[in-house]
């Protein structure tokens, strides 16, 4: 191919012209495509969602620490109602 940033020399002939145009429309076609991917964000939410199901389902201790975390509030939860209710009772017969 002729390239002729000066403007010296000869003409690119058409097959030349033809190339750079097959090139430019290629490469046009995968920026396209590359924002397309960038602008869907659904797409991108099921793959990361898939990824952490795939690395939960490789890890089963994630979802046991998970499970446990889970109970440990559950029971500090349940602790502080009852001290809540017995300090009330408490007061109420003292009354």
């Amino acid at each position: 191919m002729t390239n002729n940033p000066d403007g010296h020399g000869a003409a690119p002939s058409t097959e030349e012209l033809r190339a750079q145009v097959e090139e430019t429309r290629r490469e046009l076609g995968e920026t396209v495509e590359a924002l397309a991917a960038r602008a869907d964000l659904k797409a991108q939410t099921r793959a990361k969602a898939q990824q952490a199901a795939i690395r939960t389902r490789d890890n089963p201790s994630v979802p046991v620490a998970a499970g446990m975390a889970a109970l440990l509030a559950l029971a500090l939860f349940i602790r502080r109602k009852r001290q809540q209710s017995h300090s009330r009772l408490t007061r109420w017969r003292h009354r």
